[in-house]
């Protein structure tokens, strides 16, 4: 009880808990042959506990923020790890990841194996609310990317190890840590962050609305001219008999306003307000009928 004890105060404080033992064994029982000690096993009874020992795994610089921006912007960041849920829960509200102790409850916080004893359509109402999961295997990851995905959410998945590759592959997307990762990591994910920092998936989730506000800036562009162009020369034509734009006209109007307006707007750098925008869900049309009517 005193090392639980122990274990539980050092898991609050977001430290990973080693224990270190010995034991005395005769010499003469161990194999020297390096062939025969690779498959020697190491005896795991009759230990003498010399100490337990906290591993500080300090939250890495501009991570806090980064979150903080991904809940502005409507990006849930759940945390799925194979730590003591207690590390987890200590290590979620130091990143922000976890507002206040009071959400530190389940189904909020809840333990792999619990999880992945559920039904799977018990799976898909649970994975809405889960915002950490502790001692958790790979396959549970994998499990509640699919449950999200089931549920009609978008999930982007980050990993770095060879374990991680079912869930990058499962996810809509999946990012990878190009120093740290694995090479079957980096195959199964759609992009890989160099810098192995997590800072970087806010600027992904910046260029990736800009990148799509100036797709749809630009179809409001098209269908502001094209359309113009067509009803002046529809009702031009039904009235008097002649349209005013001809051939060369219209072809002047899509080589060069198409072109110099495709360029202004496809070039336009993201701003701080795209963040701040909800996101797009996945069955939402790239043009929308208020897009067309302000067009």
């Amino acid at each position: 009880a005193f090392f639980k004890k122990a274990i539980d105060d050092m898991a609050a404080q977001s430290l990973r808990c080693v224990a270190i033992a010995y034991r005395s064994y005769e010499l003469d029982k161990i194999p020297s042959k390096e062939e025969d000690l690779d498959q020697w096993t190491l005896p795991e009874h009759e230990l003498v506990l010399v100490a337990i020992v906290g591993i500080k795994d300090p939250c890495r610089p501009g991570v806090k923020e980064a979150v903080r921006l991904c809940t502005e912007a409507g990006v849930k960041v759940r945390m799925v790890t194979g730590d003591n849920p207690q590390t987890a829960k200590a290590i979620a509200l130091e990143c922000g990841i976890l507002v206040s102790t009071e959400d530190a409850v389940e189904p909020n916080v809840i333990e792999g194996k619990t999880f992945r004893q559920f039904s799977e359509k018990e799976r898909e109402e649970v994975a809405k609310k889960i915002t950490v999961m502790g001692r958790s295997s790979p396959n549970d990851k994998l499990l509640l990317v699919q449950a999200l995905r089931k549920g009609g959410e978008v999930v982007a998945v980050t990993g770095d190890g060879t374990n991680d590759a079912p869930a990058l592959h499962e996810a809509d997307i999946g990012l990878s840590m190009g120093i740290q990762g694995t090479e079957v990591a980096k195959e199964s994910s759609d992009i890989i962050i160099l810098d192995d920092n997590f800072a970087s998936v806010v600027k992904v989730v910046r260029w990736g609305r800009s990148v799509y506000a100036n797709i749809q800036k630009f179809i409001q562009f098209q269908l502001t001219v094209n359309v113009a162009a067509l009803v002046i020369n529809v009702v031009a034509a039904v009235s008097s008999g002649e349209v005013p734009l001809n051939a060369v006209q219209l072809l002047w109007v899509n080589l060069i306003m198409d072109t110099l307006g495709a360029l202004a707007l496809a070039t336009e750098p993201p701003t701080d307000s795209l963040m701040h925008r909800s996101p797009v869900g996945r069955r939402f049309g790239l043009i929308g009928f208020l897009t067309m009517f302000a067009a």
